[in-house]
């Protein structure tokens, strides 16, 4: 009985979401826009396309959305080479592999962003596979992105759980039909992300490793003893 575990990435795994506000913010002024940062902030985790419409409306100038979308690509990207890793995050994917999980990413980064991501995070040997918003119709709050890494791993969705830190990765899980795993190391009120279905809500990756046998995670059907890894 395969079990996956399925990873939100910015803010769940890689301290980046305060990096994304500050280049979005910079990104709508060079456009001409005036965007609070608290707003920017609890618009991070959409797509680039469903970000700059939560945040302008259907009647801004669609199309300016692919400069904008360009700007933040352009200024997040200077930090592409010291993106900050989240406490124990590369432990615990390591120690989920090692009892027998399959770990997916679930995010909208891709290219050399992704890969950046996966530098910082270290623990390709404990990862099975990526699913991006790129892979899909919908980004989240959608459920297509965890369906897709559900796809992937190859388990359904009663053997699967959803880590993340954002309301709308709280949605998607609960819209895919997974448990549901909130951190607030990404910045959102607990009580926003357990209103928007968490079951649960830690610190920080190296707060759910210590408590992992008490976790939604140990709930899960299926048992380290089903398939074993090494390493």
């Amino acid at each position: 009985m395969e079990r996956a575990a399925v990873f939100d990435v910015d803010g769940t795994l890689v301290d980046t979401n305060h990096l994304h506000v500050t280049t979005w913010w910079e990104a709508f002024r060079q456009t001409g826009h005036r965007v609070p940062m608290h707003a920017v902030h609890r618009a991070v985790g959409l797509g680039s396309t469903d970000l700059i419409a939560h945040l302008l409306g259907d009647d801004r100038d669609k199309d300016r959305d692919a400069e904008l979308s360009a700007a933040h690509k352009a200024l997040y990207g200077q930090y592409f080479d010291r993106l900050p890793p989240l406490r124990d995050a590369d432990r615990l994917l390591r120690r989920l592999a090692r009892e027998g999980w399959r770990v997916v990413l679930a995010t909208s980064a891709g290219g050399a962003e992704l890969s950046a991501l996966r530098r910082a995070i270290s623990a390709d040997d404990a990862i099975d596979a990526t699913a991006s918003a790129d892979d899909v119709d919908e980004g989240k709050p959608a459920p297509e992105p965890v369906e897709h890494a559900l796809e992937l791993a190859g388990v359904p969705a009663e053997r699967a759980v959803f880590v993340g830190d954002t309301v709308w990765d709280m949605r998607a899980g609960t819209r895919a039909g997974v448990r549901c795993v909130g951190v607030l190391c990404g910045g959102i009120p607990r009580a926003d992300l357990l209103d928007a279905g968490a079951q649960a809500v830690y610190d920080d990756p190296a707060h759910l490793l210590a408590t992992l046998a008490d976790s939604p995670l140990a709930d899960v059907p299926g048992g380290p003893d089903t398939h074993p890894r090494t390493g």
